[in-house]
């Protein structure tokens, strides 16, 4: 009778044994393919991650924040870059307070709004590129300015086109 007891034990105790085996490999197995898979994506992430990084130093290229040459022209002249950019910036968004038409914008609004600049871009110490939209038609400007001595800031309209309406 001890003997049938201590065989059923060890029979139970073999199935429960490669019960956890079978488990264990199936889980580490699970396991190894969710590594294989997290590891493809990372590389994926890694390439998607340079090819932005690419990119964004493409796009800084015509950025005067990143113009060595444009920003050694203004200190220079004695001016301070990092409050000059906001301040063209401001000057230009002002524009878009006063009365009437837009004083840069030679196209009249279409629509019950008003011509405004929304977007600017400093391409370098002396060129500006900037968009403009009336919430129906848009277009875009490039524009020269200048600092004059006593601190102000004059533009030249160069050339300006309107998108045809789609």
């Amino acid at each position: 009778m001890k003997g049938k007891i201590f065989l059923y034990l060890f029979v139970f105790t073999l199935l429960l044994v490669v019960f956890q085996y079978v488990n264990s490999k199936s889980i580490i197995e699970k396991y190894e393919k969710d590594i294989i898979k997290a590891k493809d994506r990372i590389t994926v992430y890694k390439d998607a991650i340079m090819t932005l990084q690419d990119e964004n130093l493409e796009l800084m290229y015509f950025n005067l924040e990143h113009n060595e040459d444009a920003i050694s022209y203004f200190e220079n002249k004695g001016l301070n870059v990092s409050e000059l950019i906001p301040f063209i910036k401001d000057e230009l968004y002002n524009l878009n307070e006063a009365k009437g038409e837009h004083p840069l914008v030679p196209y009249a609004a279409m629509t019950d709004g008003k011509m405004l600049i929304n977007n600017i871009r400093l391409l370098n110490h002396k060129w500006i590129i900037a968009d403009f939209s009336d919430g129906k038609y848009w277009g875009e400007l490039f524009l020269t300015y200048e600092i004059t001595d006593d601190g102000k800031l004059d533009y030249e309209l160069k050339e300006y086109f309107l998108y045809p309406p789609q």
